[in-house]
């Protein structure tokens, strides 16, 4: 900056006053102020926009050295741009375009004081491309000096984008610019190596950094620790924990969360729950990251109730670890394990409240809730409402919503998500086409999910354990035996080995289809392979057994199950006391029963049934009494199966009265009648001789008149004409007529019967004749009862009409 000075001089008498500069000012702008970020933000109140960017001004054209300024005075091309003006049109540019020409045409090239601050502001934009092509044309100006935090800032993102080749490539490259690393150097090292996943090289990179004599930071052992633990290493990661302790360097909260964060990678929940108590004693206050990991922990070993726990004392104490979406995503997978549907809905309706905006991974664990209950219409709104908030659906949201539609048995559905899928060119996955097979099979399409398995191998995917599980499964409930040989093939051929849940499956199917000698092979090659067995394995053969009346071997495997200590299902109980009750080991089905209540296997309502069928078949009226009384007092629930096995131990054991009684609760409770709950009612109200109770009956039975069996039919209409309520009688089976039931001979012969004992000889002939209109020939016997009622009972009129009608019917 000039300044002027006035001057008086006096020459030959006469005072001349002159105007001269005296002094020019150089003072450059302080580089603290050039390189001081400023904050810009931008609101859109109308759209709901908000937009705030920091800002770098940086080194400008009255900064740099003035021959620098001389040669670019005049020129238009020249920009006098800021840095972040810089990084702003790098960005806007494609790869392909002229960014050399660009990063030319600024005047604050010549400042290299630039180049760092430039570095860091395109880096922490993440475009990798950009940022190579930037340091690149870097290297290639006169003034560029290389430093140590270009490097490092260059390295972090390499390590960002897994690039860890190119990482190490620049930590050599730094070297050979004479530019020693340092520790901010290893730690971006090693944290590029933790990230993909290479935790050998991690230690080794650290015992390089120890060799230079550079002492390791917090961060360094923290990004050590991540390397080991995220690749599931934790006792690795336990190992340079304690040397991070023995070195003086004490852990702080963030090597906690990532020695819990390597146990849960590693599925040692127990291990972090522990670790997590040892924590609490260090008075080291946990944060959100701490407890997210906690509930994740205590969800896999299905401590429900404590997470919840621990995510209520999180919403109470907001000031310390405020829920984020993690967490109340890790709460809607909870919920999602429980079944409870409506509280995952519940609790991402809080998320909201919260004022959290939830991510995808919270849409897709919502999706998943409703998939798993089969509740397509839920998924598909929830899948919509992922477009409309801005997200753009992965593959896992997809694959959910085809799983919702495979669970509601509608596979036509599921194809046309997987080929939506497709046209929005994401790429399905091996769960993707898993589902779609489970999709079709568990519908019955056997066919067509075999053909997307061979869809799935020409995309390049290669099928696994799971899909020949799925089509296992598929086969034993669409009762193909050869197919089941042909999955069994197909996976030999490609090599997969079947896991014990493939065998499970594999046996489970041939016994559907009653291929029992082909279950057992499979189970004594399984055996033989040395796979292990479980509860499962032996449940499917116990009930297979039991299916197939094979009661001794049921009994067989249940006694090699308890040889080696394998927890017996209730499923299991049910299906030996239902074994040794059908050999007549009524004392066995006991001991078993009894065995089941004392390894606190509580029975259900199956196990008393089994039991109740064990003393109806040995005619222990008494202690099937008791064990209703037991069942009472213990809350059971009673289905139909159960109320049929009651009611049949009442009527033969003498009390048809509570036959009523239970029938009357079963109503109250809803729980359906079948033909067997008729039968024995029915046969209640024989006993009693209750005919009015038989009578208001019929108005229950008539609904379900076209799938109750005839027998049952029959015996009711023989109850009502024993009775003497003939006209009911044949309402009843007028109405059996008009509802499409089979009518017999058997049904006809009940209706004469008691039409003859109630002296109805007109009634007897019509039905006789309504026998031959439908088809059914009347017995020989039938004519003679009526022919001898005639001759004793009718008087000699009524006889010769009688004679005249038999007479006219025998032509």
């Amino acid at each position: 900056m000039a300044t002027t000075a006035t001057h008086c001089v006096q020459l030959a008498g006469a005072t001349v006053s002159t105007h001269r500069i005296t002094s020019i000012s150089c003072k450059k702008k302080s580089d603290k102020i050039a390189f001081k970020e400023t904050k810009e933000g931008f609101v859109d109140y109308d759209r709901g926009l908000h937009e705030v960017s920091t800002k770098i001004s940086g080194l400008r054209k009255d900064n740099i050295a003035t021959r620098y300024r001389l040669r670019v005075a005049g020129n238009r091309f020249q920009k006098d741009w800021t840095v972040s003006e810089v990084a702003d049109l790098v960005l806007s540019f494609d790869l392909s375009d002229d960014i050399d020409g660009l990063l030319n045409r600024w005047i604050g090239r010549y400042a290299r004081k630039n180049f760092p601050y430039l570095i860091k502001e395109l880096t922490q934009r993440g475009s990798i491309e950009h940022c190579n092509r930037v340091f690149r044309w870097m290297k290639l100006q006169r003034n560029y000096r290389a430093r140590n935090d270009m490097y490092n800032m260059m390295i972090r993102l390499h390590a960002r984008h897994n690039r860890t080749d190119h990482a190490r490539g620049l930590f050599f490259e730094m070297q050979e610019w004479r530019c020693k690393p340092d520790v901010e150097t290893y730690n971006a090292l090693i944290n590029a190596h933790g990230r993909a996943g290479q935790w050998r090289w991690a230690l080794n990179i650290m015992d390089d950094m120890l060799r230079a004599a550079i002492p390791p930071s917090r961060y360094t052992y923290n990004n050590l620790i991540n390397a080991c633990g995220s690749s599931g290493n934790w006792k690795e990661a336990l190992s340079v924990c304690k040397k991070m302790t023995d070195n003086g360097v004490g852990p702080d909260l963030v090597t906690h969360n990532i020695i819990l964060s390597a146990f849960k990678s590693g599925a040692q929940y127990l291990k972090a729950l522990s670790y997590f108590e040892l924590m609490k004693g260090t008075h080291i206050r946990p944060d959100t990251t701490t407890l997210n990991i906690v509930i994740h922990c205590l969800v896999k070993l299905q401590q429900y109730d404590k997470a919840i726990d621990i995510f209520n004392s999180m919403r109470e104490k907001k000031s310390e670890c405020t829920p984020d979406v993690v967490t109340f995503t890790s709460i809607i997978h909870l919920y999602s394990v429980c079944g409870q549907v409506e509280n995952c809905k519940a609790a991402f309706n809080m998320m909201l409240a919260e004022g959290l905006k939830p991510n995808i991974v919270s849409y897709n664990a919502l999706i998943g809730a409703y998939a798993a209950c089969g509740m397509d219409n839920e998924a598909l709104l929830v899948f919509n409402e992922i477009k409309r908030n801005g997200f753009r659906p992965d593959v896992v949201s997809y694959t959910s919503l085809l799983n919702a539609y495979g669970r509601s048995q509608k596979p036509q559905k599921a194809r046309e998500i997987f080929d939506m899928m497709k046209r929005n060119k994401l790429k399905p996955n091996l769960v993707s086409y898993n589902s779609l097979i489970d999709a079709y099979g568990s519908s019955g399409f056997l066919t067509d999910a075999i053909e997307v398995l061979r869809e799935m191998e020409q995309d390049g995917i290669q099928p696994n354990v799971v899909s020949i599980c799925i089509l296992l499964a598929a086969c034993g409930r669409c009762s193909r035996k050869v197919k089941i040989d042909t999955v069994l093939t197909a996976a030999k051929m490609r090599g997969i080995k079947l896991n014990t849940v493939a065998y499970n499956s594999a046996i489970g199917s041939y016994m559907n289809v009653g291929e029992y000698d082909k279950a057992i092979d499979l189970y004594k090659s399984m055996r033989k392979k040395k796979i292990k067995t479980d509860s499962v394995t032996y449940t499917v053969l116990i009930s297979g057994c039991c299916k197939m009346s094979k009661y001794g071997e049921a009994v067989s495997f249940m006694e090699e199950m308890m040889h080696l200590k394998l927890p017996l299902s209730k499923e299991v109980y049910s299906s030996v006391i239902c074994a040794y009750s059908k050999q007549g080991q009524i004392e066995e089905a006991e001991s078993t029963f009894n065995l089941m209540k004392s390894s606190g296997c509580y029975p259900d309502v199956v196990a008393y049934t089994s039991m109740l069928d064990a003393y109806n078949a040995a005619g222990s009226w008494e202690k099937a009494y008791a064990l209703f009384d037991e069942m009472e007092a213990s809350d059971i629930k009673l289905d139909t199966i159960a109320c049929a096995a009651l009611m049949r131990s009442f009527n033969k054991g003498g009390q048809p009265g509570r036959v009523l009684s239970l029938a009357q609760s079963m109503r109250e409770k809803e729980i359906p009648f079948t033909d067997t709950i008729f039968f024995e009612m029915v046969s209640a109200c024989s006993i009693l001789q209750d005919w009015r109770t038989a009578v208001d009956m019929i108005k229950y039975i008539e609904p379900s008149l076209p799938v109750i069996s005839s027998g049952c039919l029959n015996q009711f209409l023989h109850a009502l004409g024993k009775s003497g309520k003939i006209e009911t009688m044949l309402k009843l089976f007028f109405k059996m007529l008009a509802s499409g039931v089979d009518v017999n001979l058997n049904t006809y012969s009940i209706l004469l019967k008691n039409l003859l004992s109630s002296g109805n000889w007109r009634k007897y002939l019509e039905v006789l004749q309504w026998m031959e209109d439908a088809g059914i020939h009347p017995s020989n016997e039938m004519y003679h009862d009526i022919s001898s009622f005639s001759q004793k009972c009718c008087g000699h009129e009524n006889a010769a009409v009688i004679k005249e009608r038999l007479d006219s019917s025998a032509i």
